[in-house]
């Protein structure tokens, strides 16, 4: 980027014969003319510090030498000196070369600001107008790319959240499946257990009742009982022995049928 710059050469005159005043501005204006701005700098330096000369073309000569050896802060300085001056057109260029110097820096709005200055000092200075222009084009790009990537990173951002919502509730979703699975293994696992536990008591009780059952005598027996006076555990013990003696008999003509027949014997 060119930013167009009019150097002002002004001639430096002086009615009187300062001498050594007119003999700087003179080696001033010559080295100025030359390109050697470091040289005129100084000299123009020594005349507005040391000599006291406050005209408004020796601060805009020494302003420009500055601009020109990208000196910013002295350059600046300088022109601010101007920026209060009578004279319209100087006081526009000073306005104008501090906007040129701020967007070398980078501050865009400040540069803006310094050239509308430039412009209301002097509307017809084209070369503010035409930095201005320029500066402003490039503001407007700076903001549509800014508010492009602002838009990007924006919907990064939602499809990061989308897919990271996405993947949360997938993964809860196989959480409640795999609860809902654990929870109906679990649901199984405690009805067999009851079921089993169920059969169990069932067949308990179907035991007892048979050994309940194989105990108890008949009614008809206990009727028989009641006319005897004698109770039901008296009578079980008798009928127990009587079992007992009835199994011995058993096992007794068991062993007896079992002894080899004595042929020489007659059958009877």
């Amino acid at each position: 980027m060119i930013l167009k710059l009019t150097l002002l050469v002004v001639m430096l005159t002086d009615p009187g014969d300062i001498g050594k005043v007119n003999s700087t501005k003179s080696e001033a204006k010559k080295a100025y003319l030359a390109g050697d701005f470091k040289t005129a700098a100084a000299k123009y330096q020594y005349l507005v510090d040391s000599a006291g000369v406050s005209e408004d073309e020796v601060y805009m000569n020494l302003a420009n030498s500055y601009f020109s050896l990208n000196d910013t802060t002295q350059a600046i300085g300088s022109y601010q000196r101007l920026t209060q001056s009578t004279n319209n057109k100087l006081r526009s260029r000073a306005h104008q070369q501090i906007g040129v110097l701020n967007n070398r820096e980078g501050k865009f709005e400040e540069a803006l600001q310094s050239l509308k200055q430039a412009l209301k000092a002097d509307p017809t200075n084209n070369d503010a107008r035409y930095n201005y222009e320029m500066i402003r084009k490039k503001l407007e790009e700076e903001k549509k790319k800014q508010d492009q990537k602002d838009q990007n990173k924006d919907k990064n951002e939602e499809q990061k959240d989308d897919q990271q919502k996405d993947s949360k509730e997938e993964q809860n979703k196989d959480q409640k499946d795999q609860k809902n699975t654990d929870d109906k293994k679990e649901q199984q696992q405690k009805d067999q257990e009851q079921k089993d536990k169920e059969q169990q008591e069932k067949e308990q009780q179907d035991k007892e009742q048979q050994e309940k059952d194989s105990k108890e005598l008949p009614p008809s027996v206990k009727d028989k009982l009641k006319e005897m006076n004698m109770s039901e555990e008296k009578a079980k013990m008798i009928l127990e022995a009587m079992k007992n003696q009835e199994i011995q008999y058993l096992q007794q003509n068991k062993r007896k049928g079992s002894k080899p027949k004595d042929k020489s014997k007659p059958d009877w």
